[in-house]
């Protein structure tokens, strides 16, 4: 489906809708990036305000912004979770019909894969892993490995989910121990999942004593194992 953005001007009056769905140079993704963004005003009045990107791409985005830079015109943006600069110039204004806040869509006069956060850059990582994933399907694929590697895409996703969870919280100055509680509960459930895949293995002797880093994990084990020994008898005796 196309998405349509209607452009508004200083003239009186609308222009007609311009479509950008097809023009686009690369997929956006949904993100929460909280901005500063920084404009001139016609009369030379200079203009700063905060803003949030909520789709991005690598050449820019769309940000929710009260106020109304002229298309046309340069603006300089700041992350302010990262800090990072960069410019870039007012290409459509799409209002809203239940606020004030404004759709400003927004190219960067440079492309950069980076000044929009980590989040965005999972985003793309997770998409070009599940375009990999659907091109891997159609291929003669071992099952154990096609198996692996959907584990992998399942670990990256979650993890993307609770990282993008963590900076929005922050950004928004509210609690982040969930977050990290998420964060430590896939980690575990990771962790059961390997543990099970090597034990499938060493009955299978895929996995010997010979097998490089065999003793490494054996002592890596031992030592978790004591731990959860000592943390569930703790559990026991109260």
């Amino acid at each position: 489906m196309e998405r349509r953005w209607l452009l508004i001007t200083d003239k009186l009056g609308v222009e007609p809708p311009v479509y950008k769905g097809k023009n686009r140079r690369s997929d956006r993704y949904p993100v929460v990036v909280p901005v500063q963004v920084k404009w001139s005003e016609p009369s030379g009045a200079g203009v700063i305000e905060f803003a949030e990107a909520k789709e991005v791409n690598m050449h820019g985005g769309c940000l929710e912004l009260r106020g109304r830079p002229a298309i046309g015109s340069v603006i300089e943006l700041t992350n302010l979770t990262s800090t990072k600069i960069a410019t870039a110039r007012v290409i459509s204004l799409r209002p809203s019909k239940k606020t004030e806040v404004l759709g400003v869509a927004v190219e960067l006069l440079t492309p950069s894969e980076t000044f929009w956060g980590v989040t965005f850059r999972l985003k793309r990582a997770i998409d070009d892993l599940q375009k990999l994933e659907n091109a891997i399907r159609s291929g003669g694929m071992d099952p154990r490995v096609l198996r692996e590697f959907r584990d992998a895409v399942d670990y990256v996703r979650k993890t993307a989910w609770a990282l993008q969870e963590l900076q929005e919280r922050q950004a928004h100055q509210r609690d982040t121990a969930t977050v990290r509680s998420l964060l430590t509960e896939e980690r575990v459930r990771r962790g059961a999942q390997l543990c099970k895949a090597l034990a499938s293995d060493l009955d299978s002797h895929e996995v010997t004593g010979e097998t490089t880093g065999a003793a490494d994990l054996f002592q890596a084990i031992r030592g978790l194992y004591q731990r959860l020994a000592a943390l569930f008898k703790i559990r026991e005796s109260r």
